[in-house]
């Protein structure tokens, strides 16, 4: 961004405009110290006046400060002047979870259950907060550049109150509870899993349950709960949809039970498996904060590293916290060794057994991560970029004869064919032949220093999956000793 020619609000120097809105544009903006990048929503004082929405508006950034969640867009801070409100939020780049239904249409059982469980996550810490979000749909949910949801748009929310019911009948009318379009009073919780439950049979369907383009129409399919459920989705999955779209909210499946459900425990990550915090939970700011991160936002601020932790742990939306938590999120975007250290009290930091030096860096280039309770399946790797950790796979799968399909810039899925000696080109691997393969997962996490490639079982047997990744390892050995053999020379 070429910041002599751009207008400057508080640190962010504002740049072209990314949308318009009811009450003002929102724009893409640098922060001046730290260089990264943002979205700033610009709201005019004079139309939130005379649209009368005013506390519309404040209710919303006030719920926005509450949170701080991996799946739940992220607000820096509020710079007020005497003619707008300049709200700093998450730069999201990935758009629309509708978007991206529409261009691929119904989307895989493990895609569908990643993104489901994300959000599942996102809803549970805005209950734990005593909010309700009340207007979930796919247009509400963002993706980043590593395809992981961010709930955003809480116009619609609302605080709970105990023992006190919510009566506005909102949201969109494909997503709503029978509830909410009849006009009956509602705690909260039990709308948002009905509107997860549509969102989750879009997923799998590529289609919505509750579709027409009469709206009396609609609000008689809605309130009947009559639906059809595709023959090819699973068990587990017509289970859980059942259990959520009932029409009676007393009997409506919780989020707790939507969290022991088999389906969506089937690949849980770790950090999603803990519950969330409560709202007055008081956890050990200094703990969670990384040493690495704030020597880089002491080096930019020219500040001391003690003087930064007592500012940061004093408030999250100072201007520290907020250059700490933006150079953090831009180092480790999505890393859920980072995430578990942050969102559990039961995860520890995770320590290599040895450290790296000069002399034998040519000799142990990957190394197991090892914890005290916990292990990992793969290896780490301290010097290479992702790109050419992707591409040495790529390559190792290739001499080994094996597929490989993209769920991500860095999730793949390996197909091993069960008979070995038979040679199929990848265009041949269709959904129908996916019972032919054994299957391992690969995801490689981005940590400080270092790059972590895990190993994942998706289907076949246990020995012959350890099996197929001690083969992968050694392949991608072999040429890291060509490689250092070629240096040496």
């Amino acid at each position: 961004m070429y910041r002599s020619a751009s207008v400057k609000i508080g640190p962010y120097y504002l740049g072209k405009t990314l949308g318009i809105g009811s009450f003002g544009k929102v724009k893409l903006a640098e922060h001046e110290i730290c260089g990264l990048n943002v979205a700033v929503k610009i709201l005019n004082r004079k139309k939130i006046k005379l649209l009368e929405m005013k506390e519309k508006v404040k209710r919303e950034i006030d719920i926005l400060k509450l949170f701080m969640h991996p799946h739940i867009i992220r607000l820096y801070e509020v710079i007020n002047t005497p003619s707008d409100i300049f709200v700093v939020t998450e730069y999201i780049t990935g758009g629309e979870l509708f978007d991206y239904i529409i261009e691929r249409g119904r989307l895989s059982e493990d895609e569908s259950r990643k993104f489901f469980q994300q959000m599942i996550s996102g809803i549970e810490y805005c209950h734990k907060q005593m909010i309700v979000h009340r207007d979930l749909k796919p247009e509400n949910l963002l993706l980043d550049t590593h395809l992981n949801v961010k709930i955003a748009d809480f116009g619609l929310s609302n605080t709970m109150k105990d023992g006190l019911f919510l009566k506005t009948s909102c949201g969109s009318p494909n997503y709503a509870a029978p509830e909410v379009i009849c006009g009956k009073p509602y705690l909260g919780p039990e709308i948002d899993v009905w509107s997860c439950g549509i969102i989750m049979y879009g997923l799998l369907c590529g289609s919505l349950p509750f579709d027409d383009e009469n709206i009396p129409n609609l609000f008689k399919k809605i309130k009947s709960g009559i639906y059809l459920l595709p023959g090819y989705l699973s068990d587990c999955s017509r289970d859980l949809i059942a259990r959520m779209l009932v029409t009676n909210p007393l009997t409506r499946i919780s989020l707790r039970g939507i969290r022991n459900h088999v389906w969506f425990q089937t690949r849980l990550p770790k950090y999603i498996s803990f519950p969330p915090m409560k709202k007055n939970e008081k956890v050990n700011n200094r703990n969670r904060l990384d040493k690495k991160i704030i020597k880089i936002v002491a080096k930019k601020t020219k500040l001391g590293v003690n003087f930064l932790e007592m500012a940061i742990q004093c408030d999250d939306k100072n201007t520290f916290s907020i250059i700490y938590h933006l150079i953090k999120e831009s180092i480790t975007p999505f890393d859920m060794i980072i995430v578990d250290q942050e969102f559990s009290n039961s995860s520890k930091q995770i320590k290599t057994k040895k450290k790296f030096s000069n002399r034998n860096r040519g000799k142990n280039i990957f190394k197991t991560i090892k914890t005290k309770k916990k292990w990992f399946l793969g290896f780490e790797n301290p010097f290479s970029r992702g790109t050419e950790v992707m591409k040495e796979i790529y390559r190792a799968t290739k001499i080994l004869n094996w597929f490989c399909e993209c769920f991500g810039s860095y999730n793949i899925r390996l197909f091993i064919p069960r008979n070995t000696s038979w040679r199929v080109k990848k265009r041949f691997i269709v959904k129908k032949m996916y019972d032919l393969f054994n299957q391992i997962g690969l995801q490689l996490y981005k940590n400080f220093f270092s790059l972590l490639l895990d190993f994942y079982k998706v289907n076949g047997d246990s020995y012959l999956f350890l099996y197929y990744c001690k083969i992968l390892v050694n392949e991608m050995d072999k040429e890291k000793q060509r490689y250092f053999q070629k240096a040496n020379l």
